[in-house]
């Protein structure tokens, strides 16, 4: 046998030991005293050993039942101090939350938003897994993951939270715009060196909405592609080439003049920025207040 059958027979058994009788601890635990007495027989007929000496009129432990009590004591205290590890971690932030997010994103402002809130919260720690992958939020074991996408989401089994919107735009440096001349319409970029996210299909494709919400689109071959959104941003200020970038991301450039924003009446159609977790219930504080500040951030950004 590598462990006892039913761990709860222990704590039954010390709560008969500290009462001084089964009459006492039935009466203590709400259970019938036959029954009681029960579990306690059982459980010694699990071990093989004679845990107590009973009479009419007395009860006392044996040698064995003495040693053993003292690891049921045991048990019972770590048991009491789990459960109070869970109650506070009910009542206020603290403890770990893992969480995933794109790159992107948290150099557009949601990396300031976690850093603020572990200043404000010193006993989270927060785990960030920065990928431009798709996680598994179960498999992965995480709090939640913050994704992008356009309307409508796909149908998922998981808790969704709206957190804000996210828009991408055309940008150029000063630098680019002065050589290749002001673009007049998206066809005038086709001779425009580009940068772009890269995908699996290897197909690049900017699709953007005019004023009266008709797609325009150019298939470009892009100079740069790749998944570090911050590595577009530096060529893009270099001079590389064309991006299409999200504006939160590069707000500062444009409003400092670094980068400027091409074809202003074309915009991507925005994405929903979204933590998606896999139940509200039972959500501890330390998630559930970080996804408040997650919210708050991106309705207020900086």
């Amino acid at each position: 046998m590598d462990q006892i059958s039913d761990l709860n027979d222990l704590r039954l058994f010390a709560e008969v030991v500290e009462r001084g009788s089964f009459t006492a601890a039935a009466r203590g635990l709400g259970l019938q005293t036959s029954k009681l007495s029960r579990r306690v027989r059982a459980l010694e007929e699990e071990l093989g050993v004679r845990l107590l000496n009973r009479t009419s009129r007395s009860l006392s432990l044996t040698e064995t039942g003495r040693q053993f009590h003292q690891h049921c004591l045991a048990l019972v205290e770590e048991s009491k101090a789990a459960k109070e590890i869970v109650d506070q971690t009910r009542t206020k932030p603290q403890g770990t939350v893992r969480i995933s997010c794109p790159i992107s994103l948290l150099s557009s402002g949601i990396a300031e938003v976690i850093s603020r809130y572990i200043q404000n919260n010193p006993q989270v720690q927060v785990l960030v897994d920065a990928t431009n992958r798709r996680v598994d939020v179960i498999e992965e074991g995480l709090d939640f993951a913050i994704r992008v996408r356009q309307l409508p989401l796909d149908d998922t089994d998981l808790a969704v939270r709206q957190l804000g919107l996210s828009t991408f735009i055309l940008i150029a440096s000063p630098g680019l715009i002065e050589r290749y001349a002001s673009p007049v319409s998206i066809a005038s970029l086709k001779d425009w060196p580009t940068l772009s996210m890269a995908n699996n299909s290897e197909r690049y494709v900017w699709s953007l909405l005019d004023g009266n919400g008709q797609v325009v689109s150019l298939a470009h071959r892009p100079r740069l592609a790749t998944d570090d959104i911050a590595s577009l941003r530096i060529a893009a200020l270099l001079g590389v080439g064309a991006a299409m970038l999200p504006r939160e991301f590069v707000e500062d450039d444009l409003q400092a003049g670094r980068l400027q924003r091409l074809l202003p009446d074309l915009a991507a159609k925005p994405g929903l920025v979204h933590a998606i977790f896999p139940t509200r219930r039972g959500m501890v504080p330390a998630v559930r207040h970080l996804l408040d500040a997650l919210v708050a951030g991106c309705e207020n950004p900086g």
